[in-house]
């Protein structure tokens, strides 16, 4: 038996849990754990808070290691608890944007501080330890393989979904202009910034002064203030008047920008899966996306593929899908097509499958252990000697073969 964790909260990590939840048939426990460790990054080990988060994460150790079962851990960041379990567990690993800022690599979020990395170190120590990981890419395993040196036989790779029910068409336009869209933070693994320029170039000329940059979702975490560093390029780009922020908005209103937009760009450096380029598939929304991780794996041959550093060949895309009104219906419904392999049903199925290969595992290592056991005892059972007539560290090898 599995108890699948499920994380309460907003982001496409809790998503993941929760849609999970809906189309599994198992034990479930839910907890806002996750939540509460997203909001503590960049705080001091000798602060208040964390004195608070340490009992806490004390008390969620406890309860999982209660149950009498193995538990499924739906995201890397939830692997500092799987450290200290001694239950079995499985995790999924949706990408490791924090071990390369905690490594040195080109800074994908935010430098960790003292308290982050050794947090972000019990997560990735977490990772090793159990005892079946899930990787929503290819691209992701291939990380855990190169990064973290996990055997590749260890790692199953389930795709995660998208949810259709609201996320599909519809005519309400949410705003009166024309205009680009970008769904995300503002993290540097994002490329904002890349987006921006290229806006920039294509109000330089007189065929899109109409056209307006709209960007929808939350800024990012606490560690940097993401939105001031944003406005400074977007003041920098003399783009003041010609970009629209949006906080975080409802899956109806989200399918309103999306289904509305001329396209949707999304020149991201590192995704682990990449909901974005998805979501606006399913509304029928042209997508220009990055060629790099995950995303082609993710977006197939129904988007425009980009280096996401070539400012320049990004913007001769967004021009092209601009005026072409033949590409635009081509991209539309393959779109449509692409966005209908992933599926929230297909996912449970296979994690259920990842479910039933770690139980018949736990099974079969319990089984080899109680004959290992049986021959121990018949062969050493007379005061520690074999009456077979084999010497002590010939049996020690049946007990472990």
């Amino acid at each position: 038996m599995v108890t699948l964790v499920v994380t309460m909260g907003k982001g496409s990590q809790d998503l993941y849990s929760q849609k999970l939840a809906e189309n599994l048939d198992v034990p479930k426990i839910y907890t806002d754990t996750y939540q509460r460790c997203g909001e503590l990054f960049n705080i001091s080990f000798f602060s208040r808070a964390s004195a608070k988060a340490a009992f806490h994460d004390f008390r969620f150790i406890r309860t999982l290691n209660k149950l009498d079962s193995v538990v499924h851990l739906p995201n890397q960041h939830l692997g500092r608890y799987g450290f200290s379990l001694k239950v079995p567990y499985i995790i999924t690993v949706h990408d490791l944007i924090r071990y390369f800022d905690l490594k040195g690599h080109d800074v994908l979020i935010h430098r960790p501080n003292f308290r982050d990395k050794f947090y972000l170190s019990l997560d990735y120590k977490g990772i090793e330890k159990a005892i079946k990981i899930i990787a929503v890419s290819c691209a992701t395993k291939h990380d855990l393989i190169r990064h973290l040196g996990i055997p590749g036989e260890r790692i199953a790779v389930i795709h995660e979904g998208i949810g259709r029910g609201t996320l599909k068409p519809v005519r309400i336009r949410p705003l009166p202009y024309p205009y680009i869209l970008y769904v995300g933070s503002e993290h540097p693994r994002k490329n904002l910034d890349g987006v921006l320029q290229v806006f920039a170039r294509l109000k330089q000329g007189d065929d899109f002064g109409d056209l307006k940059l709209v960007k929808v979702g939350k800024a990012g975490g606490r560690e940097v203030d993401f939105r001031r560093e944003t406005l400074g390029i977007v003041d920098g780009l003399n783009l003041r008047d010609e970009v629209v922020f949006t906080e975080w908005v409802s899956d109806e209103e989200l399918a309103a920008y999306y289904s509305n937009a001329e396209c949707f760009v999304f020149p991201s450096l590192y995704e682990g899966f990449g909901f974005p380029p998805l979501e606006a598939m399913c509304c029928g929304c042209p997508v220009i996306s990055s060629n790099t991780s995950s995303l082609p794996e993710v977006v197939g041959e129904a988007a425009i593929r980009m280096d996401p550093r070539d400012i320049d060949g990004l913007a001769k895309a967004v021009q092209k899908v601009l005026t072409d009104e033949n590409l635009r219906k081509k991209m539309v419904q393959e779109g449509f097509r692409q966005a209908q392999k992933f599926s929230w049903e297909r996912a449970a199925r296979e994690t259920l499958k990842a479910y039933q290969e770690v139980e018949e595992k736990l099974k079969s290592n319990k089984a080899k252990k109680q004959l290992s056991y049986l021959a121990f005892s018949f062969l050493g059972g007379n005061g520690g000697k074999a009456e077979t007539g084999l010497r002590k560290r010939d049996w020690i090898k049946v007990k472990h073969p």
